[in-house]
């Protein structure tokens, strides 16, 4: 379950944050407003015109002067005029209506390109402290078909609303003009189909819509994560039950899309009902009213016509709901993390260079706890610059946590790391990351060329500079083999390459982003030993200018280091 589920917030505060987003598009949205309303009342005027066209032909054809015609709208126009009216009007009505959908989807997509801008700039102030152990499908699901639901909401929710309020007024004023008892019918009808019922089906399906985002994510991540263990799936004969669980995490899904939707059959059920109801109210009310003698024949036609024609903005509100329960949970989803406040607070700025000596780096009397489980305990550690410092121990030991101590993806808990003899919470972040290289135990490789997979680790570089780093980490003799050298293309998740292979690939991006203080996690756990002497060789070449911190539980790899410490449950020994 969803940690946000327990502390929900309401639909209006949702729906207040979101529209907070459309300032930037504020005079795109009041133009969309005011074309739709403009197309609404077209579209109500063209049923009131023809009422009139018609109420004037039987009059005056039939009726004679039996009936008097003097306070008709249209009493002296010929219908041929009237016609050409409605005409008119109804071109006006479609070209209106496309220019609102235009001005909608305008700011839907530019806001969701926003949007998304912002989340991956959240996911990267997030990550990696806050999004250790995250389930991965649901951020896809969150990044992906949640924003994408937005666009419900910005092109479909915000200006009918408007719309929706606006025209309701204005016809409240027309139909209220013949009698106020009229007008106050249509304002009940108008407040029970676009704002009671809702409401009520919204409250009614919020949770519902909140589950079923949530467990959308949650079959999103268990087909990835079938997908990228399919050859093991396959190996152990786990497809059959693979496929039952996954068959039933879709069939709970349907269940609650059928839960949905029978909301939403119930709210369109309701609604036609009380728009008739409304409409033979209507109806009922003026003929009651014209036997008094308080309204005239054409206030009869006209109300009726009027509030029969101008269900549809409240209509449209009304069927927001449904779908609004989802789209409202994935609005929720998206805030909750536009909200989240990082573990490890990035700080701005970027230290000057200077031609100083490189330091070396020191943890001091250093904690650190991770999920209140202790990881490092009193710990204190001297990097020499310019020596090769090798870590030994056992998986679980804590080395790899030190590494990210240093790199500042954590901070510690008690003590204080210092890398170039500042604490790492006081360097601004930049030129930490520029001070640094760390090459983790899984190197992930983007779905591009070898060559700007390397030059991840230096954008500007030259090609001399990516196959020279190739060299030191004994890749460019496998690159050179591939049909297209440098140039060929990774594939999906770097299926393609061997974990060597990939693992070579990363400590080519070490060597190229040439920072001063060299991280190796388990650098050569995937390499045979051949190709580990030839990087072991070029780690102590580099190590002359660097400072090299080399973690690994092979006691061969740890031949090059000038020093090596044991390390055993968070303690250096």
């Amino acid at each position: 379950m969803n940690p946000n589920i327990a502390k929900r917030r309401s639909a209006v505060r949702i729906m207040g944050s979101l529209i907070g987003l459309v300032k930037p598009l504020i005079v795109i949205m009041l133009a969309a407003i005011f074309l739709g309303t403009a197309g609404y009342l077209c579209a109500i005027f063209l049923t009131i015109l023809a009422g009139q066209a018609v109420l004037q032909g039987l009059l005056t054809g039939v009726a004679g002067a039996a009936v008097p015609i003097e306070k008709m709208w249209l009493a002296a126009t010929p219908v041929k005029t009237i016609l050409t009216v409605m005409l008119v009007i109804a071109v006006l009505r479609g070209i209106l209506h496309y220019a609102e959908q235009y001005c909608n989807h305008f700011i839907a997509f530019k806001l969701l390109a926003i949007i998304r801008h912002k989340v991956f700039a959240v996911l990267r102030k997030l990550c990696p402290a806050k999004l250790e152990g995250r389930d991965k499908g649901n951020l896809i699901s969150l990044i992906t078909t949640d924003i994408e639901l937005l666009e419900v909401f910005y092109a479909h929710t915000i200006s009918p609303i408007a719309i929706a309020a606006l025209t309701s007024a204005i016809m409240v004023v027309l139909i209220g003009s013949y009698h106020w008892l009229a007008g106050l019918l249509a304002l009940a009808a108008y407040l029970t189909v676009g704002v009671v019922i809702p409401m009520w089906n919204g409250k009614r399906g919020s949770e519902i819509g909140m589950e079923f985002r949530t467990a959308f994510g949650e079959l999103n991540s268990f087909v990835l994560d079938s997908l990228r263990g399919l050859d093991e799936t396959i190996q152990y004969g786990q497809g059959e039950k693979r496929k039952a669980q996954m068959t039933e995490r879709s069939q709970s899904l349907a269940k609650m899309q059928e839960s949905l939707s029978k909301l939403e059959g119930e709210q369109r059920s309701f609604t036609n009902m009380v728009i008739l109801l409304a409409s033979f109210g209507m109806l009922a009310l003026t003929v009651w009213l014209y036997a008094k003698g308080e309204v005239g024949f054409d206030g009869i036609l006209t109300c009726t016509v009027a509030i029969m024609g101008s269900f549809g903005p409240v209509v449209a509100l009304s069927g927001l709901s449904n779908n609004l329960n989802q789209t409202l949970a994935s609005g929720e989803r998206v805030l909750s993390l536009l909200e989240e406040v990082p573990s490890v607070e990035e700080i701005p700025g970027e230290r000057k260079e200077t031609t100083h000596s490189f330091l070396g780096a020191e943890a001091e009397d250093v904690s650190f706890a991770y999920n209140d489980e202790m990881i490092l305990e009193h710990y204190s550690l001297r990097l020499q610059p310019g020596k090769i410092t090798g870590i030994h121990g056992a998986s679980g030991s804590g080395k790899s946590t030190l590494l990210k101590l240093l790199m500042r993806f954590w901070d510690v808990t008690e003590g204080r790391v210092s890398v170039d003899g500042k604490d790492v919470r006081q360097l601004p972040t930049k030129t930490l990351r520029n001070m640094e290289s760390y090459v983790t135990q899984e190197t992930h490789l983007f779905h591009d060329s070898i060559a700007n997979n390397i030059a991840i680790a230096k954008p500007e570089a030259s090609r001399e500079e990516i196959v020279d780093a190739a060299k030191k980490a004994s890749i460019h003799d496998f690159i050179m083999t591939l049909p297209k050298g440098y140039d060929t293309e990774v594939g999906e998740l770097g299926d393609t390459l061997s974990g060597g292979e990939k693992q070579r690939i990363g400590i080519a991006r070490a060597f190229l982003h040439d920072a001063q203080l060299l991280l190796l996690d388990e650098p050569t756990s995937n390499l045979d030993s051949l190709n580990e002497g030839i990087i072991l060789k070029s780690l102590k070449e580099s190590a002359r200018k660097k400072t090299v911190v080399l973690v690994s539980h092979r006691a061969s790899t740890m031949s090059v280091a000038d020093v090596v410490y044991e390390m055993e449950n968070g303690r250096i020994s």
